[in-house]
């Protein structure tokens, strides 16, 4: 894809869910995520490698300490080797959550793998940090040379305040592009929750979005009537695996849930997932949309790995789901 920026939402290679958004700018590129197990960094390296010809990966975003989010940063070891994001690139400045609950393996490992990265000279800051522009980190990050895109540290409540609820830490970003003609925005939450979501509302000035990444992989407990009238997103990008019973076996809960629906309906019927499952307890998965890139080029567009039929329109829908805008 060639164009003036694109959001690459990526597939993860596994019956997973977890997410992991590639933002390339020129010859800037922001990743937001690594998930959804260490298997996927492998994955994800080749999807970059595409794009990343430098082996720099200019800013790397973690948005809080749950597996499906930065096992990929860890990767597997053979040997001496190392697969991991945080290993297998030059990583300019990265961007992590405040706070946390986590005493995981894998939050471990990744503590590891960010002190590998800032030995070789990578600028490490928190979410806070950079909202209150301390320490050299800064709230706005220009990712092109004339200072048309920026990438925007939101404010969430949780970068100052503790709770039990792991995905409220999420570090929050808004992409905004300035054009000629027009301003667009697209919008990343992380695993935010309802309460999270609420203060995200009442602390900043949240505009109205091309583009969304579905709270919370398309769960019930996210993407609230709340934030969503406030944003009134024209597009939904939803990475998760439709169907999977991973966390739940209520069908009308699993991703993406009926409620999540129900409310984004409301705004727009182009929401896109990555991928489906076709038999979890196999590992039987398939491509839903696939790979999801956003990209702007006179005008946004959209290329999909797989096909870009909008969800309500797929026969796991049909089966599954309830449209009711």
């Amino acid at each position: 894809v060639n164009a003036d920026l694109s959001v690459h939402f990526l597939e993860l290679g596994n019956k997973y869910t977890g997410d992991c958004t590639l933002i390339k700018v020129g010859n800037t590129e922001v990743l937001i995520d690594a998930g959804s197990r260490k298997n996927s960094a492998a994955t994800i390296s080749a999807y970059i490698d595409e794009y990343c010809t430098d082996g720099v990966l200019e800013y790397v975003i973690a948005t809080h300490a749950h597996q499906d989010h930065i096992a990929g940063f860890v990767g597997n070891t053979s040997g001496t080797e190392k697969t991991g994001v945080l290993y297998k690139y030059e990583i300019g400045t990265l961007i992590q959550f405040s706070l946390t609950n986590a005493t995981s393996a894998i939050y471990n490992e990744y503590c590891q793998a960010v002190e590998y990265a800032k030995s070789r000279g990578t600028e490490v800051y928190t979410a806070k940090q950079c909202w209150y522009e301390t320490d050299g980190a800064k709230k706005k990050y220009y990712l092109d040379d004339g200072n048309n895109i920026s990438l925007n540290v939101l404010y969430n409540y949780y970068y100052d305040n503790k709770t039990e609820e792991e995905n409220d830490y999420s570090v929050c970003t808004l992409l905004t592009q300035v054009t000629p003609e027009n301003t667009f925005n697209y919008l990343f939450t992380g695993d935010l929750e309802e309460s999270g979501e609420s203060y995200l509302v009442d602390n900043n000035s949240l505009p109205r979005v091309e583009l969304f990444k579905g709270g919370h992989h398309g769960s019930y407990t996210a993407s609230t009537e709340k934030l969503l009238n406030t944003i009134k997103p024209k597009n939904v990008a939803v990475c998760c695996c439709c169907g999977t019973t991973e966390y739940t076996l209520n069908k009308n809960n699993t991703f993406p849930a009926q409620a999540f629906i129900d409310r984004v309906a409301k705004h727009t019927e182009n929401i896109y997932c990555t991928t489906l499952i076709t038999d979890y307890a196999n590992n039987g998965f398939t491509s839903m949309n696939g790979n999801i890139v956003f990209y702007y080029k006179d005008e946004l567009k959209l290329y999909c790995s797989n096909n870009t039929t909008v969800l309500k329109d797929t026969d796991w829908f049909k089966e599954n789901r309830v449209w009711s805008p």
